[in-house]
């Protein structure tokens, strides 16, 4: 209709009439050139090529390139595997993020593709053009056989048909999203009912290591996709600059090496291997942190050297056959809680060469007698009258649990001793369980009131220069601080008598990530839970 057409019936007849004159054709004219210039503008954005930095000027540019220089068709692998758009984009955005190379692309089997997850539907570079391409059209413009349709469709028909496929695009990426938002509310009453639930009272709980439980694995990871918990590990700077100096003051142990970082969180060790001089560094990691580490990779112009791949080290398949040094941060409370040694023990055994290393590679459990009287009567003797009211049946429930804490140094009443040594470059999964005699020599007469336990870490294996550090209450605090055992009732202590027990350390067969620890005193034994 013309534009002067009154949309309430209003004006005279002659002002109603469209318009006649060739004007109109004129303006449809310039309007399907500019709709020409739009998408030759498009067509023409600048793209990356997705296996190696070259800028090229277009996404056919791009595929010219790929096939030219690279060996690898992309439009063949789109035929052989049938893709789909969402096939499609979750293969670029794989390609981007796991840096696979074209030999891989090219060789993949029959079966399921390894970019199936829905994780792939995020867009590893913002405004990528390729992920704009629509695949039926790349394919049918390759072929030689018939004219391209792109070419005789109407320029309205193209844009249509691109629209209409990044809505869709756009609704499958929400929904993904709405699933994952789901997926996690429900693991969080999961891991709210884990702990609520748990029975730690009765020492049949103590028996093999089950399978982990696919529910409870999602939670654990999960909470390592939040934000705080990796601010607070960085800011712990005995345990980041401790692997700092390690990597730098041991450079040469780092030259032209291949690198597997397990649970590399935000990436921090992995760019200090990168910068130490490794030649490759694979960092894995489950949890959502890993596209952050994306960009922090990015950012500071270490994606040549650095490759990042979602998923368990358990569930994936690295890009090399083996590595020469496997570098994480896997310790937990007590050491041993999390079970995260667990995971680098397995990508050990699996891609360690002859005559690599784990590092760290040596770590003490050490204990020692706490002597706090007003600690003790704080959180046990408390329960005996709480205003007027005698509820000391909750020390039943108290005192077995675990407490994660920082202890005053002037609390400690006896010589340290520790229990476990665990070499991490020859440890077996089994002897992460295990019992141990253990003998504590008195500094003071006073009343033991607890057990503290905490560990040491050693960087030693071929280096030239060692480095440790260790989470005991005399040294500088850490994010870890100490775990306390706190006794039920306190024992009188003699200085330089020998207290001798028993400790048992076994993985909770209801969630193999948490612990109990058993201690044999004064011929009693209880239990410990540390979750």
């Amino acid at each position: 209709m013309a534009a002067n057409t009154d949309p309430h019936g209003n004006g005279t007849a002659e002002e109603q009439m469209p318009d006649l004159s060739d004007g109109d054709e004129d303006e449809d004219e310039d309007a399907d050139e500019e709709q020409w210039q739009w998408e030759e503008e498009e067509e023409s954005q600048p793209v990356t090529c997705l296996f190696c930095d070259r800028l090229l000027s277009s996404v056919p540019d791009t595929l010219q390139h790929c096939t030219a220089e690279h060996r690898v068709s992309l439009v063949d692998v789109i035929r052989k595997h049938g893709l789909d758009d969402y096939g499609y984009i979750k293969m670029i955005n794989f390609i981007r993020s796991t840096k696979c190379s074209p030999s891989c692309l090219g060789g993949l089997p029959e079966g399921p593709l390894p970019w199936e997850s829905e994780d792939f539907l995020r867009p590893v570079l913002q405004d990528d053009p390729l992920l704009q391409a629509d695949p039926e059209e790349l394919c049918e413009g390759s072929c030689s056989s018939r004219a391209c349709q792109s070419s005789t469709a109407e320029p309205y028909d193209v844009l249509q048909r691109r629209a209409q496929a990044a809505d869709e695009r756009a609704r499958s990426s929400e929904e993904a999203l709405a699933r994952a938002m789901d997926d996690l509310h429900k693991l969080k009453l999961l891991a709210q009912g884990l702990v609520l639930n748990a029975d730690t009272s009765k020492s049949r709980n103590l028996g093999t290591v089950g399978e982990l439980r696919e529910d409870e694995d999602e939670a654990y990871f999960s909470s390592y996709g939040h934000y705080g918990i990796h601010e607070e590990m960085l800011k712990d700077k005995v345990r980041t600059e401790s692997y700092r100096d390690f990597m730098y003051s041991n450079s040469e142990v780092f030259k032209d090496k291949v690198v597997l970082d397990v649970g590399c969180g935000t990436g921090i060790l992995s760019m200090f291997a990168a910068r130490a001089g490794a030649k490759r560094v694979i960092a894995v990691d489950q949890s959502e942190i890993i596209y952050q580490a994306m960009d922090i990779v990015r950012s500071n112009q270490l994606e040549e050297k650095i490759t990042l791949i979602k998923g368990r080290i358990e569930d994936i398949k690295l890009p090399v056959e083996k590595v020469d040094i496997i570098i994480s941060e896997w310790m937990g409370y007590f050491l041993l809680f999390e079970s995260m040694l667990d995971s680098v023990l397995y990508a050990r055994d699996l891609y360690l060469a002859d005559g690599g290393s784990v590092y760290p590679d040596l770590c003490n459990i050490s204990l020692a007698a706490v002597g706090d009287t007003q600690k003790h009567q704080d959180r046990v003797a408390f329960w005996d009258d709480v205003y007027g009211f005698n509820m000391a049946c909750m020390k039943k429930a108290v005192v077995p649990e675990a407490v994660v804490e920082v202890v005053n140094p002037d609390t400690l009443i006896s010589e340290p001793a520790v229990i476990q040594t665990i070499d991490c470059n020859r440890v077996c999964l089994s002897e992460l369980e295990f019992t141990a005699d253990f003998s504590l020599k008195m500094t003071k007469t006073t009343e033991c009131t607890a057990i503290v336990g905490y560990f040491d870490i050693f960087f030693d294996k071929d280096c030239s220069n060692k480095v440790m550090f260790s989470t005991g209450p005399q040294v500088t605090k850490t994010h870890w601080k100490q775990t306390v055992f706190i006794l039920d009732r306190p024992v009188p202590a003699q200085a330089g008598e020998e207290l001798q027990g028993k400790v048992t350390v076994r993985k909770n067969k209801k969630d193999p990530r948490s612990l109990f620890v058993t201690f044999d005193l004064w011929g009693r034994k209880q239990t410990y839970s540390l979750q």
